[in-house]
């Protein structure tokens, strides 16, 4: 990961974020198709963790407290069960985030947002590993 990642994502608005990395990924030529999925991937998956780092609430997968919004940190939420997870889980706390952009993507993409123990297409989960593993080769 490059230095400048980690400060970006260390106390940088969401717009901020998505526009580095879209120069990034303009900058690398990566196909269309890769454009059209990273930038409202990393929003939905930001949307949630920043304003998480900014009440000082972070937290990793598996639960535990997390100083510090990182590259690594966000690689970890972009694994799509994750992801799904972590919606269910701030629905859950109550916390006063708005999951809005993160439930209108993961909706988007066959993820039932009623019923936590529905699975989503294994295309879906497939896409979403292509698309982490394009944001890990920008930052």
């Amino acid at each position: 990961m490059k230095q400048s990642s980690y400060e970006l994502f260390k106390n940088q608005s969401i717009q901020n974020i998505t526009k580095v990395i879209a120069d990034e990924l303009e900058t690398r030529n990566e196909q269309e198709f890769w454009g059209q999925k990273v930038v409202p991937f990393s929003e939905a998956i930001l949307s949630v963790l920043v304003p998480l780092r900014d009440a000082g609430e972070l937290f990793n997968p598996e639960g535990e407290k997390i100083d510090e919004l990182t590259p690594e940190l966000f690689l970890r939420w972009s694994d799509f069960v994750s992801l799904k997870s972590l919606a269910f889980k701030l629905q859950k706390m109550d916390k006063d985030i708005d999951l809005e952009i993160l439930g209108d993507y993961l909706a988007s993409y066959n993820v039932n947002l009623e019923k936590e123990s529905l699975d989503f297409p294994i295309s879906s989960y497939n896409l979403h590993q292509g698309v982490s593993n394009v944001i890990k080769s920008l930052l």
